[in-house]
């Protein structure tokens, strides 16, 4: 296995949802956001170590709270009503990249593995990170 890059969107949601092995949670791993997300009512404001909640069914941790997570692709908001149905790769190009998840400062309605947003490239802050995909 090598480094790929960062995921795209449908990769992320997909990985969020536990993937092949999804129970159809409401959240990244449960029904219960305390058991598997840092957001606004339990992370004290700030960032937590990863693994210190339960993670989905691929073993993943931390998909629906502590840091939003970047994406290869590129942000258009209709992009999915006309986007092919498997694997879609996103727009060819704009100026905001999507982000994935929740960050500690979200409350509930932003840790579902359906959220979106999106932000222009350049932007920082201390509760946006990334997570790396392997490829075979």
């Amino acid at each position: 296995m090598s480094l790929k890059s960062l995921p795209t969107e449908a990769e992320w949601e997909f990985a969020a949802r536990g993937g092949i092995k999804s129970k159809g949670y409401g959240y990244s791993g449960s029904n219960t956001l305390e058991d598997v997300a840092w957001y606004w009512d339990n992370s004290g404001d700030t960032t937590h170590d990863v693994g210190t909640k339960r993670p989905n069914e691929l073993g993943l941790y931390d998909m629906s709270g502590n840091v939003s997570e970047w994406c290869s692709d590129w942000y258009g908001s209709n992009y999915y009503s006309s986007s092919p149905k498997n694997n879609p790769m996103g727009p060819d190009s704009g100026s905001i990249r999507v982000e994935r998840g929740c960050g500690w400062g979200f409350d509930t309605g932003g840790c579902s593995p359906s959220y979106r947003s999106g932000c222009p490239p350049d932007f920082r802050n201390d509760a946006l990170g990334l997570r790396l995909c392997l490829s075979e």
